[in-house]
């Protein structure tokens, strides 16, 4: 089997370092001796298959070695300074790359995900092969996959659609990709896969006299015009043919385009030269036609996609690239390096460029402390699709589909993204919420006097870069206000939950609960829960935890919890006119805090003012600043929604100056029936137009909605809530 192995190797490589692959390999037998996997298979054949799927990628020696001995730290007594002592740092810190979390304790089982895969970005950033050894090995256990339980199944396959899969669509290894989404679909709806499987089958024959017949009329004409290529029909993968029968509610019947013919040849101008001959023999389909060379996928793949009407009436599509090309297709980033022994700078610098993206995301995502947040941004980093549109100097700019203008200024820099007030697309101002279309020129407009992003942005912007920089803003630039916020949002969380704590216990307990959390003292915990970087769900059961196990009973009270009928019915005679109630009181004056306007719909705080009854104020109000020593003083009200009540709410609305502006906002508020009571408008040096709006609303809802609609008016940069 070594031999067999070793002359594997050499066909590609002569070079190898066999003495390290021979080393390796006898190192792993011997360590994993005695092992056995659950298909009855002596564990070691499974590092054998990982380097074997390596050979087929042509990776070096290094890798080779590394993935035979890739659970060696994970599951035998050997750790990394043995591995280190043995075969040297490069391969040791390869395999500690791939080796999981195993020994560390974790909250739950998405922690515990959320930190392996952090972990191995942060290894695949400093070596990439850290991540083709991790893929080969999920490859392997994929294809070995049915002699886990039923359970254990589903939850491997839809790991590695929603993580690996893409993951090897980033990295441009279309083999490994296509074959995981395939297995994947295996064991997630196996009566579909076999029902799909059998359907194919049926068509075959029909479908290879179909590609032969292609190929033969296409191969008769490309030899006209003396360009040499190699022609060849692909069917579509099982799992491309799913997704379009389940997301598109086609039949299987109504899919015609699940064959395609790729075409290889020597040149990119012989490329275009086919895609000639291809137009004259059949008619193209009118909006099907993609240039992947002259604008490359990022993850490096080029080819001409076009999509013609068959000798039959069928549509089908035909690929065309260049052998080089081709290559990187099936292989991607390991197509392109290889490891040679001796890189050129030249070489590895180009190398680097096109694993940007990679660094750039643990860039963005190593401000996320919740696990679930940094597994749902993670799977839109790598799963969604992309546009492609252009800055106005012709750069190509890919962000993911339904980016607006936000997304783009924070792709070209964190400075642009802060200073932006609006945006042209092909010439032309739209609204900051514009869904970006492949092909737009984007113009961003910024204005040196700007406040900074908003916080409404973070529910417009779709990349998690974008959502990381103003998350980022907030957080050095709002410092002080993210503590006094965080406080406060913390203090209510806990009367919610019942729990009444004195502020000194409180202050005690959030500095133990920082320190657990990786944060510096406890004004960081609060600023971090301010501006969004830590949640409440992640903060509250530490505190609970500690209580149980620290505190003293008398720092604790157990508020009682409205549970029984009797006692909601009590509730709701208590509901006052206001439009607010008030926990545990009744008949007590209620006044609404015009510095913040609150309005149904609205995170609110009762605060207890010295004879003035209670003030209602938006949870996130400035001028709570003041009290936030005082939180005793704080009560818990909530809205009451059984009448409908008008509240005054002021909006600034910014927009580019120019005639009938005006007229077409009040006719937006006219169609919606709202009542204005107080309009003032202005023009600063600029140009900008800025109108603030008093308006009559019943809750966040109708003016969400209201806001909306002034967006999308032409010239209108923002529109956003002003707090005086």
């Amino acid at each position: 089997m070594l031999e067999n192995f070793i002359s594997m190797i050499e066909e590609y490589n002569p070079n190898c370092d066999v003495e390290l692959i021979v080393k390796a390999y006898n190192f792993a037998e011997a360590a994993h001796e005695g092992q056995m996997r659950k298909s009855g298979e002596r564990f070691f054949s499974h590092p054998v298959e990982v380097a074997k799927i390596l050979i087929q990628l042509q990776m070096d020696s290094s890798t080779i070695a590394a993935g035979l001995l890739h659970d060696v730290i994970e599951d035998t007594y050997y750790g990394y300074k043995e591995l280190r002592l043995e075969f040297g740092e490069e391969i040791a810190e390869l395999v500690e790359g791939v080796t999981k979390l195993t020994r560390l304790s974790f909250e739950s089982k998405e922690e515990r995900q959320a930190e392996n895969l952090r972990k191995m970005f942060i290894a695949m950033a400093k070596d990439i092969r850290v991540i083709l050894i991790k893929l080969a090995d999920r490859l392997h256990n994929m294809r070995t996959l049915k002699y886990q339980s039923d359970e254990k199944k589903k939850e491997k396959a839809m790991e590695t659609l929603e993580i690996f899969a893409p993951i090897a669509n980033r990295l441009g290894i279309s083999r490994i990709k296509w074959e995981l989404e395939d297995l994947c679909l295996r064991y997630i709806d196996t009566d579909g896969y076999y029902e799909l499987v059998e359907k194919v089958a049926q068509k075959r024959k029909d479908r290879e006299m179909f590609i032969n017949t292609v190929i033969s009329q296409l191969h008769e004409k490309l030899e006209e015009f003396e360009i040499e290529s190699e022609i060849s029909g692909r069917p579509k993968h099982f799992y491309s043919i799913y997704r379009k029968m389940k997301y598109q509610g086609k039949s299987f019947d109504e899919i015609f385009d699940f064959l395609a013919i790729r075409v290889l040849v020597g040149s990119i101008k012989d490329c275009y030269g086919v895609l000639g001959v291809v137009h004259t023999l059949w008619k193209p389909i009118p909006g099907r036609f993609k240039d992947y060379i002259a604008m490359p996928k990022p993850n490096m793949y080029q080819s001409l996609h076009t999509t013609v009407i068959g000798p039959k009436g069928d549509p089908f599509e035909i690929q065309i690239r260049t052998y080089e090309m081709h290559q990187i297709a099936e292989y991607g980033i390991a197509a392109h390096w290889k490891y040679k022994e001796n890189k050129t700078d030249a070489e590895q610098a180009d190398i680097d460029d096109k694993l940007a993206w990679l660094r750039q995301m643990l860039e963005w995502e190593k401000e996320t402390k919740d696990p679930k947040e940094f597994m749902e941004s993670l799977k839109i980093d790598l799963f969604t699709n992309e546009v492609f549109v252009f800055t106005p100097k012709g750069k190509v700019i890919s962000l993911p589909t339904g980016s607006t203008p936000i997304d783009f200024a924070y792709k070209i820099h964190s400075d642009i993204g802060n200073k932006c007030v609006g945006a042209k697309v092909d010439g032309r101002i739209v609204p900051i919420d514009y869904k970006l279309k492949n092909g737009n020129i984007v113009e961003i407009l910024t204005s040196s006097s700007s406040n900074g992003p908003s916080r409404d942005w973070l529910k417009i912007v779709k990349s998690s870069q974008a959502a990381a920089r103003i998350k980022q803003w907030f957080k050095k630039e709002r410092r002080e206000e993210n503590i006094v916020k965080g406080k406060e949002l913390l203090d209510k969380e806990l009367r919610r939950k019942g729990i009444i704590l004195t502020e000194a216990n409180l202050a005690k307990i959030s500095n133990v609960i920082s320190k657990k959390l990786s944060l510096p003292t406890e004004e960081d915990l609060y600023a971090a829960i301010g501006y969004g970087g830590i949640t409440l769900n992640q903060v509250i059961p530490k505190i609970r935890d500690h209580i149980k196990k620290d505190a003293p009973k008398e720092t604790i009270e157990e508020l009682p919890q409205v549970s029984n009928q009797k006692q909601q019915h009590h509730d709701r005679k208590n509901k006052k006119s206001q439009g607010v109630t008030v926990k545990g009181i009744d008949n007590i004056m209620i006044r609404f805090a015009r510095c913040c306007n609150p309005v149904p719909g609205d995170d609110i705080v009762g605060y207890i003012t010295r004879g003035r009854g209670v003030s209602v104020h938006r949870s996130d109000c400035p001028s709570l600043k003041e009290s936030a020593e005082t939180t005793e003083r704080y009560i818990e009200v909530d809205w009451d929604t059984t009448k409908p009540i008008c509240f005054n709410v002021e909006i600034q609305i910014r927009a580019s100056d120019r005639k009938g502006l005006l007229s077409e906002l009040t006719k937006i508020l006219s169609e919606a029936r709202v009542t204005v009571t107080s309009l003032n408008a202005r023009t600063n040096k600029e140009k900008i137009a800025l109108l603030n709006l008093v308006l009559e609303i019943t809750d966040t809802e109708d003016l969400d909605k209201l806001m909306t609609k002034f967006r999308h008016v032409k010239g209108v940069l923002d529109v956003f809530r002003v707090l005086t």
